[in-house]
């Protein structure tokens, strides 16, 4: 019982690391995307959009997966029983593939090849705000 109180500790603290860049990274674009291709302000935000993506939300997202599985690990019958961990479990993946989006986006980016408005990356902006709260719910209420 104590190492699952230490995975289950960790794994919400790596989420909200990764969801903290998962919510800054669509925002960053939404300014990026306002600035002209090669100006300081353009070179500045392909900086920071690549450090958040490399030092915080790729090892957040990586050790999410990983205390989650230790977490699930510790109680697999019950864990794997449970319809709301499927629900939750098909929803990180989601999350994940947005996750890989952006990484794609950031890409775009640091060649100049964005073709998206400010007016997509509010928008998408959104995807991972209503799976974050999606599944805390799936977590906190499990309804199935």
């Amino acid at each position: 019982m104590e190492l699952y109180l230490w995975y289950k500790s960790v794994h919400i603290i790596a989420i909200i690391a990764w969801m903290a860049g998962m919510l800054y990274l669509p925002r960053l674009f939404v300014y990026h995307a306002a600035e002209q291709k090669g100006s300081k302000t353009s070179e500045t935000f392909k900086v920071m959009e690549k450090r958040l993506l490399r030092y915080i939300m790729n090892p957040a997202m990586i050790a999410s997966y990983i205390f989650g599985i230790l977490v699930i690990s510790q109680s697999t019958a019950y864990y794997m029983s449970s319809g709301w961990l499927h629900a939750k479990l098909t929803l990180v993946i989601l999350l994940s593939a947005t996750h890989g989006y952006f990484a794609k986006l950031t890409k775009d980016f640091a060649s100049d090849n964005n073709k998206k408005t400010q007016k997509f990356f509010r928008t998408i902006n959104e995807v991972p705000t209503l799976l974050m709260i999606i599944i805390v719910i799936l977590v906190v209420v499990k309804p199935f």
